[in-house]
């Protein structure tokens, strides 16, 4: 019971004999009296437990052998916290802002711990240290974007004077074991940072289990306990299924995609979101033949222009659309690696039935937050109950103060890496160094890697003008041709430079969209000058690099508002 089991004051008659001592009799009785009033108990000591009462000698006694005074702490959620901790912060999720976190609260000697656990795929996938990102998303991802565009490079490498006889192909493992040997470089590369900083790792599931308190549990199911002064949650999301039937037994995700040991065939891909559309890209680029079954828009929260022209894109690149179906029913025809499955969906319109046959089924419908099964309930961290998501402040805090969260699992905040990792970092140097800079959720450059590639800072046109009125905002906007597309003589005038200028605050830019090759390095620069407060007039005395994609963005001249003619003629 230690420290939490505390007892009523001891009290000893005095002998008779001298006033002092009858006056210290007359005290003790008082003192008796009052406690006999308060607690209906006589003898002595009367024993308490967080202020709750147990009784006298006898029944503390008895209470003790049933386990009472725990039982008691337990009540209302409540357990024994210590004065002091295990750690001065625990991350829940070893991710790239729980990882990032970790090692910057090293850096000011506190004592930290990772705890991180992949619960297989339906289909027994799992990986290893570094997240979603690393392992199976942007890293792998981005690999496999440019094994496509290199592909295309081969292509336009004939009209540049490279001749080759033979027939050039794809070969799936060699591409997939080379992506997982680096990621597995990676992996070994984090958990070298987190030992070298002094940081303790548990490949562990970590569960809350009272105020200050987690469980973790290992794959062998061997459970331990640590209390912390401060947790972060950082536990990302995983795909998330259609709940039909066959989906989870015979359809894969994007955890199980990139490590796949087998080309995946003729490919049904199965969503709108940009990992849908990335993976159908990189697949169709690889020679796969690729479908994309859509419910309804594209790239739902981007902007709604550049997503509908990078649809025409991949429509005229081979890529088939099927829009306003979902699947309802997924039956395996043949076994095989891959085999053959059929796929039965229904539109969303009406009552129509289509079938269709396809080697793979690629869900990429959504993800859900890992909220639900970390006990948040036990120690009180609210969650949005619909999506899973944390409501947090503008200091990433929770509504339990001393438990915070970053990342994808954020309510109304950006799910991208990179901004995990700089949440992380500044929540970590206001908590431990005093630092006051918060994370800007607004001003942040991100790409959708596409065959065409999309980049994008700021608000989408549609926000835009959600947010400041249609008259208060000026669109400028062109296409272009990349000089390096006009030899091979394809996509002419498909890319496509816009922002979006606030009239009323000097035409600030407060939206940057670019359509085209390399775009992620595009938007990266600009995004600086747009957190600096970029503004038109900037731009057009911006003296451009010739001849490169950037540069359009030094001669935007054509407004939306004006209906003028976009395309591009010559150089």
């Amino acid at each position: 019971m230690g420290s939490a089991l505390r007892k009523g004051p001891a009290v000893r008659q005095a002998p008779g004999g001298g006033p002092q001592r009858r006056r210290a009799a007359e005290r003790a009785q008082k003192l008796q009296e009052g406690q006999h009033e308060v607690t209906a108990e006589s003898p002595q000591p009367v024993g308490f437990v967080q202020e709750e009462q147990i009784g006298d000698h006898e029944k503390t006694l008895k209470a003790h052998k049933e386990d009472k005074p725990q039982k008691l702490l337990e009540m209302n959620g409540l357990t024994p916290v210590p004065h002091s901790y295990d750690y001065d912060l625990i991350v829940i999720g070893g991710g790239s802002g729980g990882l990032a976190a970790a090692k910057e609260a090293a850096k000011y000697e506190k004592k930290v711990m990772v705890l991180d656990f992949v619960t297989p795929t339906p289909l027994g996938n799992s990986w290893g240290l570094g997240g979603t990102c690393v392992n199976v998303g942007c890293i792998p991802k981005k690999l496999m974007h440019q094994a496509a565009l290199l592909g295309q490079a081969l292509q336009d490498s004939r009209k540049f004077g490279w001749q080759f006889t033979e027939e050039v192909k794809h070969n799936w493992m060699t591409m997939t074991e080379s992506v997982q040997n680096y990621i597995g470089s990676l992996n070994w590369g984090y958990r070298v940072a987190l030992r070298e900083k002094k940081v303790t790792y548990e490949n562990a599931y970590g569960e809350f289990v009272g105020p200050h308190t987690v469980k973790a549990t290992n794959r062998r199911g061997v459970e331990k306990l640590y209390t912390a002064e401060r947790f972060l949650i950082a536990t990302g999301e995983r795909p998330r299924y259609l709940g039909i039937p066959g989906d989870k037994e015979y359809c894969i995700s994007s955890d199980d995609l990139f490590s796949l040991p087998y080309c995946p065939g003729k490919t049904l891909v199965v969503g709108a979101s940009y990992v849908a559309l990335e993976c159908a890209g990189f697949l169709a680029g690889l020679g796969l033949d690729v479908t994309v079954m859509v419910r309804s828009i594209l790239l739902r929260g981007f902007d709604q222009d550049i997503a509908n022209k990078i649809g025409e894109y991949m429509e005229e690149h081979g890529i088939n659309f099927i829009r306003e179906f979902v699947p309802i029913k997924v039956e395996q025809i043949e076994e095989g690696t891959p085999g053959r499955l059929k796929v039965i969906a229904k539109s969303t319109k009406g009552n129509q039935i289509i079938e269709g046959e396809y080697n793979t089924v690629l869900l990429a419908i959504g993800r859900d937050s890992c909220t639900r099964k970390i006990g948040l309930d036990k120690v009180g961290v609210k969650i949005n109950e619909k999506t899973g998501k944390i409501p947090v402040n503008d200091e990433e805090q929770t509504n339990v103060p001393y438990i915070y969260a970053v990342g994808d699992i954020l309510q109304d905040k950006l799910e991208l890496t990179p901004v995990a990792i700089q949440a992380g970092r500044l929540l970590v140097q206001r908590l431990y160094a005093g630092a006051t800079r918060k994370c800007d959720y607004v001003n942040v450059p991100t790409t959708v890697f596409t065959p065409l590639e999309y980049g994008a800072c700021g608000y989408s046109e549609e926000t835009a003008v959600e947010k400041f009125g249609e008259e208060n905002i000026e669109v400028y906007h062109s296409h272009f041709w990349p000089l390096e597309w006009t030899v091979p003589s394809r996509d002419n005038n498909k890319c496509y430079a816009k922002i979006i200028c606030n009239i009323q605050d000097n035409e600030r830019v407060i939206g940057f969209h670019v359509l085209g090759p390399n775009a992620g390095e595009v938007t990266q620069g600009f995004a600086a000058a747009i957190k600096c407060g970029l503004t038109k007039e900037q731009l057009d005395s911006t003296i451009g690099i010739h001849p490169v994609c950037a540069e359009i963005f030094t001669t935007l001249s054509v407004t939306k508002r004006s209906g003028e003619n976009t395309l591009q003629a010559g150089c």
